[in-house]
């Protein structure tokens, strides 16, 4: 049985290691084919431990950390995140950014996506925020790494009341699994009022 459970301030940091491993592990994987290391995910995950208003939703398997879902005030996140932003008319001290969701495989399928997205807009809320977004990479349906069953979460988000925001479309860089050197990805954000 799964115990997910919010660590803030110093159960946050502690758990940022973990967090990181996470991220390696889960994102290795379609759509965003992630080969990352652990000195960049510690310098990443920095922004969570520096923001008052961070959030980190843990899913434990006894006390080992087998998932995760992370969030900030969208001004306390990186710059990258907040700059598609510019000119919708949002403010972003209205914003709740819901960042990483990462689970291992074998604990999926157990709601324990909905109790990430329950919790973060809780805080959310809670810190005074009247919307909640989160992005997602966009790739091409003819990328040659796409597996043949590869679906979308779309029908998840959208069951949650979240919808793409047109033009609204952050830009990051990393390093794909086989590819020597980063390069930059779209992703696209979702919005929902809270």
């Amino acid at each position: 049985m799964l115990e997910v459970r919010t660590l803030t301030g110093a159960a946050l940091e502690a758990a940022l290691d973990d967090v990181a491993r996470l991220r390696i592990a889960v994102f290795r994987d379609w759509p965003y084919l992630y080969d990352g290391d652990l000195d960049y995910e510690r310098r990443y995950l920095g922004s969570y431990r520096d923001s008052a208003g961070a959030i980190l939703v843990g899913a434990f398997d006894g006390a080992r950390l087998v998932g995760a879902a992370t969030g900030t005030p969208m001004e306390d996140h990186a710059d990258d995140f907040a700059a598609p932003f510019a000119g919708t008319g949002i403010p972003l001290d209205q914003i709740f950014y819901c960042a990483e969701s990462v689970l291992l495989p074998d604990y999926r399928g157990q709601g324990v996506g909905h109790r990430f997205f329950d919790l973060r807009e809780d805080h959310a809320r809670a810190l005074g925020r009247r919307r909640s977004a989160f992005c997602s990479v966009l790739r091409p349906d003819d990328h040659p790494l796409r597996p043949a069953a590869a679906r979308t979460n779309d029908a998840f988000w959208r069951g949650r009341g979240y919808a793409p925001l047109p033009g609204v479309v952050a830009h990051f860089s990393w390093k794909d699994v086989g590819d020597e050197a980063g390069t930059e990805k779209p992703l696209q954000f979702w919005m929902r009022e809270l």
